[in-house]
């Protein structure tokens, strides 16, 4: 496994690569960083060359400038950067919760860079009728991590969306853990209303050379956030959602089954 990085407007950005074959860039969501897709791309790494990074911010990639400039375009736009300094083939993406909004975002506006999007339960509320009480919501856990600090804004935030803490098998290590406590002040304080608030432009996934894969864990439930937000895109694009193994994180709790689904799916694009 090599670890490199990439300057970028803005940013400096922390990314690992390992294996060979075609790309498949992974993309994680909220405090989470590459280390949470470490057994998912030790399992491809025979059949693909696997990019996992740390999203702008988070863990070893720096930011500059305000917080509140922040945008899943921002970030989507990190991910072109990405792909253009590892390769200049369409690539397969995978992107989880948050990351797979800014890879939603990515193949809406820079479509030749991709080959096949898994979009892993993205929680894009904006597609739900009750989109305005997601948009309150946000705005309630901005004004409690304002008010009270991250950990009961995090409580909050994992009562409403119907998440508790990790699955079982997807805890992270040590240092990794210790990454993800620090990313949280950037998650509860910011990217919270961004990710949830997003709306995905679907007549450019509709209509765009890259397909686009909705994923959804086989355990999550239709009381969470982003199994409705993903059942709702799928939807919105005229497609049926894509089963995975385990729950949100099944990537984590279940690498092996995982891997062997998504190589499935990435095989029959």
């Amino acid at each position: 496994m090599q670890t490199r990085t990439l300057e970028v407007p803005g940013a400096s950005l922390y990314y690992e690569v390992r294996g060979s074959g075609p790309v498949l860039l992974m993309i994680p969501g909220g405090p989470m960083d590459a280390a949470g897709f470490a057994p998912l791309a030790d399992a491809l790494a025979d059949r693909y060359t696997v990019v996992t990074c740390d999203c702008r911010g988070n863990s070893r990639s720096t930011a500059e400038g305000p917080k509140d400039d922040l945008t899943v375009g921002v970030f989507a736009d990190d991910a072109h950067r990405l792909l253009a300094a590892v390769t200049s083939e369409p690539a397969y993406v995978l992107g989880s919760s948050g990351g797979a909004s800014y890879a939603l975002d990515l193949v809406a506006r820079y479509p030749e860079q991709v080959r096949t999007l898994v979009a892993h339960e993205p929680p894009a509320a904006a597609l739900l009728p009750d989109a305005a009480h997601w948009r309150a919501f946000t705005e309630e856990i901005r004004d409690i991590y304002r008010r009270d600090g991250v950990f009961p804004a995090m409580q909050k935030f994992g009562e409403g969306v119907g998440l508790g803490g990790p699955e079982p098998g997807a805890e992270p290590g040590p240092e990794a853990m210790q990454r993800m406590m620090g990313n949280l002040e950037l998650f509860a304080g910011y990217t919270i209303p961004v990710i949830t608030n997003y709306s995905p432009d679907l007549e450019a996934l509709r209509t765009s050379p890259a397909r686009v894969v909705v994923g959804v864990g086989d355990e999550s439930t239709p009381d969470q956030l982003a199994y409705r937000s993903a059942v709702a895109l799928a939807a919105g694009l005229g497609i049926e959602p894509v089963p995975f193994p385990g729950a949100h994180g099944g990537f984590a709790s279940h690498p092996e089954t995982f891997a062997a689904r998504l190589h499935e799916v990435l095989s029959n694009s």
